[in-house]
């Protein structure tokens, strides 16, 4: 059961204003909402798993979206975390092969669900906008690239700060990761976030509590996280 009711008018104005959808043309967005499903996923539900069947895709409307992938023959690893407006699932369209990752709601999480034979309607009544659906894939490398960015780094703690500043962007508080969470999209182990989280909220960068972290001053945070980056 529902304990939060996402309005649809409310839902497709969030998508409008975020992501990848806000950049396309007015047509094209009406009609991917206007053929879309608004849909509740409960905390820890899998949204999809990496080998099911060919599927649609999936643009986050609040709550958080954990994603998670490895290559073939290894168990799924916690990458990163989805951003608020942010749509994935768009390889089943692009290639016809079964899902390549895992997502999964961490908390209770809203999803506009557009399924993949509207894609494929749409495609056949203007296959330019094959090319529009295309671009998510964009906006998923440029996500990638920066979560490679960050690994590089070689001080734990900024890779800590880093894993953070990437979650402020859920538009979630406070944000719903643990330790061990945070330690695996950080390579750090719990007692290096354990002390990196304590010294953050010394300099009053954020507080913690059970299962939480609030951010309280994000820009010295990022400022810290970047710091080597110049």
């Amino acid at each position: 059961m529902s304990t939060t009711l996402i309005k649809r008018d409310a839902a497709e104005s969030i998508l409008r204003q975020n992501g990848w959808l806000s950049y396309q043309p007015e047509a094209f967005r009406s009609e991917v909402l206007r053929r879309s499903v608004l849909l509740c996923f409960s905390p820890g539900e899998v949204i999809y798993r990496i080998g099911d069947d060919l599927g649609g895709i999936y643009g986050l409307v609040s709550g958080t979206v954990m994603v998670n992938t490895a290559p073939p023959d290894h168990a799924p690893q916690l990458i990163n975390i989805g951003a608020l407006g942010a749509w994935t699932g768009e390889d089943c369209f692009l290639t016809r092969q079964p899902r390549r990752i895992e997502l999964r709601a961490l908390v209770e999480t809203w999803l506009m669900h557009l399924p993949l034979e509207q894609m494929d309607q749409m495609a056949s009544a203007d296959p330019m906008v094959a090319h529009n659906f295309g671009q998510i894939i964009m906006s998923s490398v440029d996500a990638l690239i920066r979560v490679i960015h960050d690994l590089q780094k070689v001080d734990s703690d900024r890779r800590i700060a880093s894993v953070l500043q990437r979650a402020t962007s859920i538009g979630e508080r406070p944000l719903p990761l643990t330790q061990t969470e945070i330690g695996t999209m950080a390579r750090a182990s719990r007692r290096q976030v354990n002390a990196a989280l304590k010294r953050f909220a010394e300099k009053g960068w954020l507080k913690t509590s059970y299962r939480s972290i609030t951010i309280q001053n994000a820009e010295k945070l990022r400022l810290f996280a970047t710091e080597d980056d110049n």
